[in-house]
């Protein structure tokens, strides 16, 4: 008949709770709903194991090249992207290709993807649907654990701050190291995954590449200034987005220390919950993009007892406007270790 498994999801709403998903060769049933945000929900789903006897692959064991990936009870997070238009599709199949390159603990791996043709339905107008299949963790995103303590009155120790930073550093380094470096753009605690380890600090694990693209441009004109402009509105996150990309300067040389502000951002976040621009969003008047461009970071008062002051000058090091000086990866690394050795005696 010519129809792939990963077809058969067209022929019937495979994504109800109990209904199964065909990823290529392999059957996952759905257990529940984890999230979702603009065309795309997030699912738990289970793989459904065929019978040893039978004809077809023994599951995606057969397809993972690295079975640290792979699920002890069989459980893993699938993205189902609901995809409008030739655009569209053509970033999903970017995303999927940018994850492709990387191979790193820190980064999330992309275990498995189909992209199926669907016919237009009254109920929505997409063309496509595309599955992408992640191993799962379940304590959340950053952000989520974050407000959760928040609203516990609980923080990070020292300790936890820059072990689940320096391990956002190495998911970095992996990136900005490949030849071209890739930016990750959209660094920020949403991005960031938790799993709590007893007797261990949290795992950390940098997700969603859909905003990844080779580090290094060369911008020599308005037009090409305000068309990179127009595209970090899209696609970085405004509270963590380098003040080089809220407005480009006709000539200039883009490179990964972009990731390195918002970095920079996102451990103040770890410490405090928030960007360290936010506050302007709530100010009478007040502009984030010119609380950005000139550094203007608030410092809160608490929590007690307070965190270090070298975290708070470490934050300031990378959030300099001018990326000209702001430090790189391997800095940022080479210096996170000494303030681990110093707050772990």
């Amino acid at each position: 008949m010519g129809c792939t498994f990963s077809g058969l999801n067209a022929l019937y709403d495979s994504t109800n709770v109990g209904g199964h998903v065909w990823i290529n060769e392999n059957r996952f049933k759905i257990v529940r709903q984890l999230g979702e945000g603009g065309f795309a929900y997030v699912y738990l789903v289970k793989e459904a194991i065929p019978d040893s006897s039978a004809a077809s692959p023994a599951g995606l064991a057969n397809k993972v090249k690295d079975p640290s990936h792979l699920s002890d009870d069989g459980t893993y997070a699938m993205k189902k992207v609901l995809i409008q238009s030739n655009e569209q599709l053509e970033l999903v199949r970017e995303e999927i290709r940018v994850s492709s390159l990387f191979n790193h603990r820190n980064l999330l791996p992309l275990l498995d993807h189909a992209i199926i043709s669907v016919k237009p339905t009254q109920q929505g107008s997409w063309n496509h649907e595309a599955y992408l299949l992640f191993p799962v963790h379940l304590d959340g995103t950053l952000l989520d654990n974050s407000k959760a303590m928040s609203a516990k009155n609980e923080i990070f120790s020292t300790s936890d701050v820059l072990q689940i930073f320096r391990q956002l550093c190495a998911g970095l380094q992996h990136m900005h190291s490949l030849e071209p470096p890739y930016a990750h753009n959209d660094v920020k605690p949403g991005n960031v995954l938790i799993t709590r380890r007893k007797g261990e600090s949290p795992l950390a694990i940098l997700m969603d590449f859909g905003s990844a693209r080779p580090a290094r441009k060369q911008i020599r004109s308005r037009s090409e200034a305000l068309q990179l402009q127009e595209w970090a509105s899209e696609h970085c996150a405004a509270p963590f987005r380098a003040p080089e990309l809220w407005d480009c300067p006709s000539h200039a040389d883009i490179d990964e220390r972009t990731d390195i502000w918002s970095l920079g951002c996102t451990l103040y976040a770890i410490m405090y919950g928030v960007s360290p621009f936010e506050y302007a969003l709530g100010e009478s008047g007040g502009s984030l993009q010119l609380a950005i461009a000139n550094a203007q970071i608030k410092w809160p008062a608490g929590p007690k007892p307070l965190y270090p002051e070298a975290l708070h000058q470490f934050v300031t090091w990378m959030l300099q406007p001018q990326a000209t000086v702001r430090p790189r990866i391997d800095d940022i690394i080479y210096h996170v270790d000494k303030l681990i050795l110093k707050f772990s005696q």
